[in-house]
C-alpha cells in the first residue's frame, strides 16, 4: 500500500462524526527549506502509545544543518515532525510504523 492512502486510510478511520471537528492532519512546508507534518493524535487509540522521539541531523543547539535532518516527538497530544526536503515521505512512514505497531484495530495482510 502507498504511503498516502494509508495516512488517508489511518485519517478516515479516526472520523466519527466527532474527531474530524477539532482534530486532523497539517502538512506545510519550512523555509530553510524543508516539511512539518503535525497529526492530531488525541481521541484515538495512539493517544497513550509511548513514541520514541527520532531525530538525526541537527544539532545540539536545535538547528539543522543541510538539507539530511529530520526530528519526529508526540507533545500534547501531538505527533510532531520536521524534516529537510526530501524527508516528507520518511516522516509519513515513520508515523505510519508507529500507528500499526500501536492500533487496536487488527491490520490485513493485504495493508502490509
Amino acid at each position: 500500500m502507498g504511503t498516502l492512502k494509508e495516512l488517508q486510510d489511518w485519517y478516515k478511520s479516526q472520523c466519527n462524526d466527532d474527531w474530524e471537528h477539532s482534530y486532523g492532519v497539517k502538512i506545510d512546508t519550512l523555509d530553510n527549506p524543508g516539511w512539518t507534518v503535525t497529526i492530531d493524535i488525541a481521541d484515538t487509540d495512539l493517544e497513550d502509545a509511548i513514541f520514541r522521539q527520532v531525530e538525526y541531523g541537527v544539532g545540539a543547539n536545535g538547528m539543522a544543518s543541510g538539507e539530511n535532518w529530520l526530528t519526529c516527538k508526540v507533545e500534547n497530544g501531538k505527533f510532531i515532525s520536521y524534516g529537510g526536503p526530501d524527508k516528507l515521505e520518511e516522516i509519513l512512514r515513520i508515523f505510519l510504523g508507529w500507528a500499526r505497531t500501536n492500533s487496536e484495530q487488527k491490520v490485513s495482510p493485504d495493508r502490509q
